[in-house]
């Protein structure tokens, strides 16, 4: 059985000596339907598989949930960003290790990682990678690993029809995203956290536990790290087409650079736990799942799950972190009220 440990090679080798896993399937997600059904065939060459599949009555953590009560060390979430999430939260605090292989429309999650696109590759972070603990959160009592988002990316994803994500992949919300760019419009929000209140407009806010540079949207601090135990938020403000686009190229250009975001529409901060209120209510989007409306409180969860991901002289290396954590001045209508 996997050892309670963040990395290491005696975690390692007890992976490898018992190498009993569950696969968990979600035919729906992506492409997935092309590739579902040989992997079966595929992992029982490395792995002692048991395989469980999603259907209208049984959630993918229901179905991690049974196979971590079966004994399975290793339950891989074969699917998008919402599927492995799901089966994340059924792992939450124990030993069980999630293994991802990335079948959905972004796979935010896989990309943060360091885990390859391709199925070969990611079957061998499965097989030779490393167990490693990092942070999640716990997000309208919801899991959260990757990130929440209100305003634009919310309404982007939301309003992607799924048909087209299939036959389009990520293109399909760039489509959705230049649309919803013609029509900007700012909100009011109140941003809580445990040390203080702030209120501004923006069209977008959102809370990340980690995402991949081309989520620009979440890309304002310099680096967003899955294991400082802190929440990273990005607040981002534009009233035109033109405003929007140069943000986007800016946080992208700076997200590869490791470099934080310098254009005064642009804050960011971090918290351990935050509140989000607006008004009018916006859509919130959690890891890749339509969630509601706000508000939106989201707390994190320090070290509470194990992943399989690259070993370490395999993953790619982050830029070195540039020395600022805080970002407010030059959003519109900005008041920070600290907390007594």
């Amino acid at each position: 059985m996997f050892l309670g440990v963040s990395t290491g090679s005696a975690f390692y080798d007890a992976a490898m000596t018992e190498r009993r896993a569950a696969l968990i399937v979600n035919p729906a997600a992506g492409h997935a339907g092309d590739v579902v059904e040989s992997l079966p065939a595929r992992l029982q060459r490395e792995l002692t598989l048991s395989v469980y599949e999603t259907s209208a009555d049984r959630s993918a953590a229901a179905c991690a949930d049974a196979a971590r009560r079966e004994g399975a060390s290793l339950v891989i979430a074969a699917g998008g960003d919402g599927t492995i999430s799901s089966v994340a939260s059924a792992l939450l605090g124990t030993d069980a290790c999630l293994g991802i292989l990335p079948l959905g429309t972004a796979n935010s999650i896989a990309h943060s990682l360091g885990i390859p696109d391709d199925l070969e590759g990611a079957i061998e972070v499965l097989v030779h990678g490393e167990p490693t603990r990092i942070d999640a959160a716990r997000a309208n009592g919801k899991t959260m690993i990757l990130l929440s988002a209100v305003g634009l990316h919310a309404d982007t994803v939301g309003e992607t029809p799924q048909d087209e994500k299939q036959r389009w992949g990520v293109l399909a919300y760039i489509r959705t995203g230049l649309k919803k760019l013609m029509s900007l419009e700012p909100f009011a929000v109140e941003i809580e956290t445990e040390d203080q209140r702030i209120h501004c407009r923006a069209v977008a806010v959102t809370v990340a536990n980690m995402a991949p540079p081309r989520t620009v949207l979440a890309q304002g601090p310099p680096v967003l790290s899955p294991d400082d135990g802190r929440l990273d938020l990005t607040i981002v403000s534009a009233t035109t087409l033109v405003e929007a686009v140069a943000t986007g190229l800016h946080l992208l250009r700076t997200a590869i650079d490791g470099e934080p975001a310098e254009r005064d529409n642009v804050g960011f901060l971090a918290a351990r736990r935050v509140s989000i209120t607006t008004e009018p209510p916006q859509n919130v989007l959690i890891d890749g799942e339509e969630s509601g409306t706000t508000p939106l409180v989201v707390e994190c969860l320090p070290r509470a799950l194990m992943v399989m991901a690259p070993r370490r002289e395999e993953a790619r290396e982050a830029p070195p972190a540039a020395d600022v954590e805080v970002k407010l001045a030059g959003l519109p209508e900005l008041e920070v009220e600290p907390k007594r």
